[in-house]
């Protein structure tokens, strides 16, 4: 008998456990709201949470939460005269190509960069050496107008094509001047580029010595004079491949010497930006320094800060884990449990750039049986902070999230977890044991 006894005891208990698996095993998940939380700001950037994946047979969804960056950058208005070197050395190779190549094929790609989709900005062209008539050089006529100002990337890009490299020498000082007459008096915004690959050695009623200190002069002037006509200028110099030589015997100065008495250095330009760069940079400097340089305004979104609130139920019941890290900013490597919220801090996020992140939510398997039959927002809210264009500090925030469901088919027993299982089951644990021990005691009352 008191085997039996112990073996019904073993077997409810064996039950108990089962029945209780079997919630976990028969409970089903559904996803009964996919809604798309969308969050407007900036001027035309957006934040995103959405449910990305589910897999009910495992009990888990997956969320993705996304900031997108889609303020366009402001591309420059007003003229731009672009005065491009056209003496002879911009004929020398240079890796299978000629200097020549690099520099048009770059200064094409920026004309078509800043032409595009741009109707309020237009550029002219200016080439400058000296004149192939040696009884015009340092003269007005050492450089050329190779095309007007004009908002058709087609027609500029066919003029610098055309250019010719036949100038023997290099008056920088005759193209600034040139260019210069060229520009409109409309108060716009203006902007001179200049693309060389020589150190001036004549300018404008130079004193005919080469590279003389009244070349460094008035070629210095000229550059300083840009500027103090409202003229935002920009230098790109390569070509220079020993620097610490002398151009001429007759020359006391080194070709560095004198580029710094006449450009400064790329720290301390004389005027505008310089910059002194070596030929595998030309395409690099031109297409992309010199771009960014154009553009007044890069529309970057920073101090971006995004807490993700998740309610009581949901941190009880399911297991948190990332999926995909955030691949820009830092996100909490947990749910903090004082708030049960995430944070995603994004010190910087750049015009064209999308910081994603994804985590999955996976009932446990101890879940509390009192949030089956409920409807459950995966998240609380979503409360975003950034600083706009103006410097000021805003906030978004929005309740919107998927929602989630349990159900469980109906049972014969009590759903395990239930008081009136667990009540259910503890009477007939109590039963049994009270009936083991009366059985001792009516046992042990015999024998006496």
């Amino acid at each position: 008998m008191k085997k039996k006894i112990f073996i019904t005891l073993f077997l409810l208990l064996i039950l108990i456990a089962n029945i209780s698996l079997a919630s976990y095993d028969t409970v089903t998940m559904t996803v009964v709201e996919e809604p798309v939380c969308n969050i407007e700001f900036g001027e035309n950037s957006k934040f995103e949470k959405k449910l990305v994946a589910k897999d009910m047979n495992k009990k888990e969804v997956a969320i993705q939460l996304q900031v997108v960056n889609n303020e366009k950058s402001i591309k420059p208005t007003g003229e731009i005269m672009l005065v491009i070197d056209n003496s002879d050395s911009m004929l020398d190779e240079v890796d299978n190509t000629t200097r020549e190549d690099l520099v048009v094929n770059s200064a094409k790609t920026l004309v078509s960069k800043l032409l595009k989709d741009n109707d309020n900005l237009k550029i002219g062209v200016v080439s400058f050496s000296s004149n192939t008539d040696v009884s015009k050089e340092g003269t007005i006529e050492d450089a050329s107008l190779v095309s007007e100002l004009s908002n058709d990337a087609s027609k500029l890009n066919n003029s610098i094509s055309n250019i010719q490299y036949n100038g023997p020498r290099t008056d920088l000082d005759a193209g600034i001047t040139l260019a210069k007459q060229h520009f409109t008096s409309e108060k716009n915004n203006k902007y001179m580029i200049v693309l060389t690959d020589g150190v001036p050695n004549i300018a404008i009623d130079f004193d005919k010595n080469y590279f003389s200190d009244d070349v460094i002069k008035k070629t210095n002037t000229s550059l300083v004079n840009v500027e103090k006509n409202n003229i935002s200028l920009i230098t790109m110099l390569t070509g220079i491949s020993e620097p610490d030589k002398k151009p001429l015997p007759s020359v006391d100065k080194t070709y560095a010497q004198i580029i710094t008495e006449i450009f400064g250095t790329q720290e301390k330009p004389t005027a505008g930006k310089f910059y002194y760069i070596q030929d595998d940079k030309i395409e690099e400097t031109i297409t992309k320094d010199i771009y960014n340089d154009l553009l007044p305004i890069e529309k970057n979104l920073t101090n971006i800060k995004i807490i993700d609130y998740f309610p009581k139920e949901i941190i009880d019941n399911f297991e948190f884990a990332y999926v995909q890290n955030s691949n820009i900013g830092e996100i909490s490597a947990e749910v903090d449990k004082t708030t049960n919220s995430i944070t995603w801090t994004i010190p910087e996020l750049k015009s064209g750039q999308t910081a994603t992140v994804q985590y999955k939510l996976k009932l446990k398997k101890n879940y509390n049986s009192s949030i089956v039959d409920k409807i459950l927002d995966t998240n609380e809210k979503v409360d975003i902070t950034y600083t706009d264009f103006d410097g000021k500090n805003q906030t978004k925030t929005s309740d919107v999230t998927p929602k989630l469901k349990l159900t469980e088919p109906p049972k014969i027993l009590p759903n395990a977890g239930k008081p009136i299982f667990i009540v259910l089951s503890i009477g007939i644990v109590g039963i049994s044991a009270y009936s083991f021990i009366r059985y001792n005691i009516t046992r042990n009352n015999m024998k006496h």
